[in-house]
């Protein structure tokens, strides 16, 4: 199963190493039949500290990192983020040893 991926607002970034991020979608109401835009609010990891306030960022699903925080931001202003989790082979254009 895929994780849920989100796309929202910065509205806070006073935190260290976490964002506040806007999440706005519309639902139509059950009666009237009137789309209505409903809100809410999600704590994003911030690794780099790179998002700023009224950035547009899209943040996915991960495990939780503390109590309130368990999304983390993939991109910013449609560029892709770099993952922390991204392993970059120190001897990628080495050849290999010869075996014995």
């Amino acid at each position: 199963m895929s994780k849920r991926v989100l796309s929202g607002r910065i509205v806070s970034d006073k935190m260290d190493k976490t964002v506040t991020v806007l999440v706005e979608r519309r639902v139509m109401h059950p009666l009237y039949k009137k789309f209505i835009r409903r809100s809410k609010r999600y704590a994003a990891h911030d690794e780099e500290n790179t998002c700023k306030l009224g950035d547009m960022v899209r943040i996915e699903e991960c495990p939780p990192i503390s109590k309130r925080k368990a999304w983390m931001v993939i991109e910013r202003n449609g560029e892709h983020m770099s993952p922390e989790t991204h392993v970059i082979a120190a001897d990628a254009g080495a050849p290999a040893a010869a075996p014995v």
